[in-house]
């Protein structure tokens, strides 16, 4: 997010720099004071215009600021131009320039460039050390981690903690302790402590959490939030609210975490309440705030509580960001309201493929199929379709009982490289089952690239029920009983296919069976199959 200035607007600052520019100053004082003006305010692309214009580019003591620049707004080309430069001037031998260099290059995920900076670097600090160590924990690259934080001459909490993230993202929790038990007690600071405890959150360990949050000598917010965002992710919905209610001090980000965990644990009125009570306490919601309760209304299917907060959105001036102007288009699309759900979509400055996914499956919800397809060909000029996308399409088609167009979508998937996943063929043997072309269905599973799941085994017998084609039911149950739990499914269908063909005695038989079940799932496309 862009910072702003009371003093000087945008407009201003355009003004200033056109400015300078033409009149061809040479003043380098000024022309760098402009720079880090620009810089402070997060415009990186005017920061980076006033250095290509600078009358000394060569020299400027301001270069690490204008490889952050390109670094925060990915233009590596230009990044590597200043690199070129600053050789030919001997810069890049600069302590402070070689590792800008790298962290540009990591931002990029150039991982070979930022290593050959740093092997090429006469010196270097723990700044330069943690910065290689950071790009190799976020690419998952733990050996290559581990080899530059062994080479480091002296260590700070920030080495440590790093290569504690990494293992932690990795999954691996064991040599993240390992790593945490290692440090000096004296390194072992809050933040430190929460990288630990933060590692076993997100890999759902919230035993050994819990063991390590209650060793903390003392707690900053972020292990809070993490505690109670972690005992949601393992759907302890109650222990998350008690350690929420434990927390003396909350902030906005505590909230958040409360409001969110509800929301994806489909309690979705406890987060409305949660969002309400937020605000009784005195705190602002952020766009991140309103977009998860946003989503929660959308699950909720509550037109009026969205309204309500579309319209706190815009009397406290929230700043409608990507992640808000989607949330608004969720809900308002699966609340039913498509014609404020087309207008926000109209509205929206930029588009990434977010967006355009939420208004093709809206419109796809509702049987809007020309329309989706009218959007997916739109989309298709700025941003390169995904399996969602594809989903979305096929799931309106089988809604339609459109065959041909559910084909060709599939086709258009192909010749986009997007790989079918199981989702999308249990949607066209539902469109195929739905429109009585067992046959046709029954051929696809066979040629599916993977073992049908119970979803699709579902879907075909469901169809086989409706249709009346005991024997290809029969049939299928026969070939896949051993794929994972279809078998406990397709007999449940089988009882209802027999059923419905007024077959008691062996619907009977299959009661008695050890095999029943009742467990089902939805298929796809549809809300119920019997």
């Amino acid at each position: 997010m862009r910072k702003r200035s009371d003093n000087l607007h945008n407009s201003d600052l355009r003004k200033l720099q056109a400015l300078y520019i033409t009149s061809g100053s040479q003043n380098f004082p000024k022309w760098s004071r402009l720079i880090r003006y620009y810089f402070s305010l997060g415009f990186f692309k005017e920061c980076l215009l006033l250095h290509v214009y600078s009358p000394n580019r060569t020299h400027q003591p301001f270069l690490p600021l204008v490889l952050k620049a390109c670094g925060s707004i990915s233009l590596l080309a230009l990044g590597k131009s200043i690199h070129a430069e600053s050789i030919k001037t001997g810069q890049d031998f600069d302590i402070i320039v070689g590792t800008t260099l790298i962290s540009m290059y990591l931002k990029s995920r150039k991982l070979d460039q930022a290593r050959e900076v740093f092997d090429g670097m006469p010196e270097r600090n723990a700044v330069t050390y943690n910065a290689m160590i950071g790009g190799y924990s976020e690419n998952g690259d733990m050996d290559s981690a581990c080899a530059i934080f062994n080479q480091m001459p002296s260590r700070t909490p920030v080495s440590w903690m790093l290569m504690i993230e990494g293992y932690a993202k990795i999954k691996n929790s064991i040599s993240a302790r390992w790593v945490f038990d290692r440090i000096p007690v004296v390194m072992k600071t809050v933040a430190v402590w929460t990288a630990m405890v933060h590692g076993y959150t997100i890999n759902a360990e919230m035993d050994a959490a819990k063991l390590l949050f209650d060793e903390m000598p003392s707690r900053n917010f972020f292990v809070w939030s993490s505690m109670v965002s972690g005992y949601f992710k393992i759907g302890d919905v109650k222990k998350g609210r008690e350690v929420f209610d434990q927390i003396s001090n909350r902030n906005l980000v505590n909230w958040n975490s409360l409001i969110g965990g509800y929301t994806r644990n489909g309690c979705c009125e406890e987060a409305i309440k949660a969002f309400e009570e937020m605000q009784k306490d005195g705190f602002e919601p952020d766009e991140f705030t309103v977009a998860i309760a946003l989503s929660a209304c959308a699950q909720l299917g509550s037109l009026e509580t969205g309204r309500k907060i579309h319209q706190l959105i815009e009397q406290k001036g929230i700043k409608q960001n990507q992640f808000v102007s989607c949330g608004l288009l969720d809900m308002y699309l699966k609340c039913g309201d498509l014609e404020t759900g087309r207008r926000i979509f109209q509205g929206m400055k930029f588009r990434n493929l977010v967006c355009w996914n939420t208004m093709i499956s809206g419109l796809s919800s509702h049987g809007m199929v020309e329309e989706a397809m009218d959007n997916y060909a739109k989309m298709s000029a700025e941003e390169k379709p995904d399996s969602i996308t594809f989903l979305a399409l096929l799931t309106g088609c089988t809604h339609r009982g459109l065959i041909r167009e559910g084909f060709e979508v599939f086709e258009k998937m192909k010749k986009c490289q997007v790989v079918p996943e199981i989702e999308h063929y249990g949607c066209l043997v539902d469109l195929l089952g739905r429109s009585g072309k067992l046959d046709e269905a029954y051929d696809l599973i066979k040629k599916m690239p993977m073992e049908p799941n119970d979803i699709v085994l579902g879907s075909f017998l469901g169809a086989c029920r409706v249709h009346l084609k005991i024997q290809m039911a029969e049939k299928i149950i026969t070939e896949y009983t051993q794929v994972d739990s279809a078998v406990f499914d397709s007999v449940f269908f089988l009882k209802k296919i027999y059923a419905a063909s007024n077959r008691w005695e062996d619907a009977e038989k299959l009661r008695e069976s050890r095999v029943y079940t009742n467990g089902m799932n939805i298929v796809y496309g549809s809300s119920s199959v019997i």
